[in-house]
């Protein structure tokens, strides 16, 4: 698991019209390295640059996670999530835990 989780998930459509959620700064860059090269501009680059710092150095991982939502945001992909997803609800288990 990684220790450079962002505070909450970001969401974006991917290529295959799926959402994805990219909850930490390792997915953040895979996601930007997989990124069409014909689609990359001034904006990927500055996204790209932040998670690398954040990576390597003690660049804010706050200051990362926000560079990607504004890539996300140009690129026509952030999906906001409106209602909580099922495995982020914190729904009664049973004594199993898969439920009443």
């Amino acid at each position: 698991m990684s220790d450079r989780m962002f505070d909450s998930p970001v969401f974006v459509k991917s290529g295959n019209s799926l959402i994805e959620e990219i909850a930490c700064l390792e997915d953040a860059l895979e996601f930007l390295y997989e990124w069409p090269k014909n689609r990359r501009g001034t904006i990927y680059e500055t996204a790209l640059r932040a998670c690398q710092r954040a990576f390597e150095s003690n660049y804010p991982l706050g200051a990362a996670r926000q560079a990607f939502c504004g890539f996300a945001k140009s690129a026509n992909i952030l999906e906001e999530v409106s209602i909580p997803l099922p495995w982020m609800t914190g729904g009664k288990a049973g004594a199993s835990g898969l439920g009443p």
